[in-house]
């Protein structure tokens, strides 16, 4: 299992940036679009958790299974 700080930190300037758009869009007065954005963001950012999650799960197999 290979992870280190930087996917930490990825995951967290997602969120920042995200919330930056999210803030002038809703400024602006454009919410679908500001909802929108954070919705977007929230997946990229599961699919990256869900990727981390299937090389734990990985590992613990590897571990537990001897393979």
């Amino acid at each position: 299992m290979n992870i280190d700080v930087s996917t930490i930190f990825q995951i967290a300037g997602i969120g920042i940036i995200v919330a930056m758009i999210h803030t002038v869009l809703k400024q602006m007065g454009k919410e679908d679009m500001a909802h929108w954005v954070t919705v977007i963001g929230f997946v990229v950012v599961l699919f990256m958790v869900v990727r981390l999650l299937n090389d734990l799960f990985q590992e613990i197999k590897t571990i537990f299974l001897f393979q």
